[in-house]
């Protein structure tokens, strides 16, 4: 995997949650924490681990190895997670726009937040992140559409077709 796959993958990634934080900004807060059946238990706790994914892949790349997620009790409101969520994205682009060919096949070290030791290639932790937040979108998905508010099509081929 190269730059020029890692690129559009993460304007994927962008497209796709920017649908999904569109239809959730529709949502009164009841619904938006309404308890759910789903690993984080609601939409809130959903749309909060998506987005600490985003934070902490790319710390650990560059080598850091946080000890702990982003908790929902980090991000209080919806409005909270958006911004919270622009400046992560900022963060996101200002990293992938250093990174190189060399740096994607480099190898890793870092702790979980469990502390244990791991290690992957570059490229491999990328694409986790990308499939990570598509699961979770999917979970989103589910719940907005619940409530009337379905996002649309994620699909990546749906992104390349509008011409991204």
């Amino acid at each position: 995997m190269n730059k020029s796959d890692v690129n559009p993958l993460f304007r994927y990634n962008a497209w796709a949650s920017d649908r999904v934080l569109a239809q959730a900004a529709r949502l009164t807060r009841e619904q938006y924490i309404a308890p759910a059946p789903t690993p984080q238990g609601s939409l809130r706790g959903t749309l909060v681990h998506a987005l600490a994914a985003e934070m902490l892949w790319p710390q650990r790349v560059e080598g850091e190895s946080p000890a702990r997620l982003l908790s929902v009790e980090d991000v209080p409101t919806f409005k909270a997670l958006q911004d919270d969520w622009t400046r992560a994205r900022e963060a996101l682009d200002a990293f992938l726009g250093t990174l190189t060919d060399e740096q994607l096949q480099t190898v890793v070290r870092y702790r979980t937040t469990k502390g244990v030791s791991q290690f992957n290639v570059v490229w491999e932790m990328l694409a986790h992140l990308i499939n990570h937040g598509t699961q979770h979108r999917a979970e989103a998905a589910m719940l907005l559409t619940i409530h009337g508010f379905s996002p649309g099509d994620l699909d990546l081929i749906v992104f390349l077709r509008e011409g991204n």
